[in-house]
């Protein structure tokens, strides 16, 4: 009991110093906008750099079909040993 009272009263607070803020009269110079746009691109270039490293695991996973690649790999592994 004491575990949620201690979360309401700290959602309480937030919430009263949200309310609270005043407005920050902060000033965003062209540099800034540059950073937004090249953070936003880094993002969707990282994302796409996921996507393409783990493809093949992804569209097996989606088609619910099992893989025969560790079958192939560990013969292949096999045939190294020998």
């Amino acid at each position: 009991m004491t575990m949620r009272l201690t979360k309401l009263a700290s959602i309480f607070v937030f919430l009263l110093c949200g309310l609270n803020a005043l407005p920050a009269q902060a000033y965003l110079d062209p540099g800034s906008g540059s950073l937004i746009i090249q953070s936003i691109i880094g993002a969707l270039a990282a994302f796409g750099i996921t996507m393409k490293l783990y493809w093949h695991k992804i569209k097996l996973m989606i088609s619910g079909h099992k893989s025969s690649e560790p079958e192939a790999e560990a013969q292949e592994n096999r045939s190294i040993e020998e």
